[in-house]
Order: structure tokens, then C-alpha cells, then sequence
């Protein structure tokens, strides 16, 4: 799976009315809902849309008939492998009628060449690892986490005598990572893993 790593646009006429994608990278359902309205224009006559967030979903045909817009919109998301991306597709009326299939396809087709001039970026599973250091090994143990990919320091909790850190890693790289730790330290540190 894949998402986007900053908002695209992208906008073409079919057969008079003009169709104007945005795509944004989103994290929450609540993150969808802002991008939707900061991208629907007042003065268009639809603003369709559709997200996915991981299993939730959500598409909006805005006034055009039942399944010919915010569907295709979703189609176009996972037809590319997308998540954490909503998208808007925003429709001036230009006075010719496109039937249920030309609204299909213009909707879906807008958002996905929309979303193919869009940067991605994959999406890593990550688990949640806490490591336990000394003051003497803890700005190592923070250099090397920094400098390995995919890694990041969520929380430090200082302790008498050093630091609990509270580190997201790569699923994949969960176990390389906490032998790279323990034999940077020569074992003095200690590195939880969840089952």
C-alpha cells in the first residue's frame, strides 16, 4: 500500500463541464473532512469525494445520481493502491449531459490522473518498541535510532539512571533493530518488543 506525500491537483474539460481533482495525504477522518471542505468550491455544482483510511471509507455523490461520482472517486484510490488519501473532484456544469457512464468515468478518470502526477510514498507497518538506557549509552542509542530508516523516537521518559524510549520501528526491521540496540550498549540495554 501506498500514499501521498503532499496535496495534488490536476484538472481537465469533458465535453464543456470542467472537472478539477485535489488530492491530499490524510491521517484521521477528521483530517478528510477538513481537506473535503478546504477543497469544495461554493460556486461548482458538485463537489464529490471519497477517502480511505485503512478499512473506513467514505464517498459523497453531492447531488449527482446514486454511485456515477464519489464511488468511481473511491475505485480510483484503490484501483492505485492508495490509503490516507482523500480526494475531490469538483464539477462545473458546462450544459451537456455525460449519462451515468460519462459521470463514471470522468469522475473516476479526473481523480485517478489526479492522483498518478501525486509523489507516493509506501506505507510501513510500524511497531512500538520501548528501550530502556543508561545516561552513559543514551545519546548513542538516540544517534544510531535517528540515523536508521523508518525509525522514529515518539517519547522520552527520564529514569534515575537513564531514559525509557518509546520507539516506533518498522514491523519488518523490529528485530534487527533491537539486537543493533543491545550490542551497541554491550547489553546494558534492554528492548521490549510487543508479541
Amino acid at each position: 500500500m501506498f500514499s501521498i506525500e503532499q496535496p495534488a491537483t490536476f484538472g481537465q474539460e469533458i465535453k464543456k463541464s470542467r472537472f478539477l481533482a485535489a488530492a491530499g495525504p490524510v491521517s484521521s477522518e477528521e483530517e478528510a473532512k477538513q481537506f473535503i471542505a478546504a477543497h469544495s468550491v461554493a460556486d461548482a455544482n458538485h463537489n464529490c469525494w471519497a477517502w480511505r483510511i485503512g478499512m473506513n471509507y467514505r464517498f459523497n455523490d453531492d447531488g449527482e445520481p446514486s454511485g456515477t461520482a464519489g464511488k468511481p472517486i473511491l475505485q480510483a484510490l484503490d484501483g492505485q493502491m492508495l490509503d490516507n488519501v482523500a480526494v475531490v473532484v469538483t464539477r462545473w456544469f458546462g450544459g451537456i449531459l455525460l449519462g451515468s457512464g460519462g459521470l463514471m468515468r470522468a469522475y473516476g478518470g479526473t481523480a485517478s490522473a489526479c492522483l498518478r502526477t501525486a509523489v507516493r510514498i509506501p506505507i510501513v507497518t510500524t511497531v512500538e518498541a520501548t528501550i530502556t538506557c543508561g545516561f552513559s549509552d543514551l545519546a548513542l542509542v538516540q544517534a544510531r535510532l535517528a540515523a536508521s530508516s523508518g525509525v522514529r523516537i515518539l517519547r522520552e521518559t527520564f529514569i534515575a539512571t537513564g531514559a525509557d524510549l518509546t520507539v516506533a520501528v518498522p514491523q519488518a526491521d523490529a528485530s534487527s533493530i533491537a539486537r543493533m540496540v543491545i550490542d551497541l550498549t554491550s547489553g546494558r540495554a534492554t528492548v521490549f518488543l510487543p508479541d
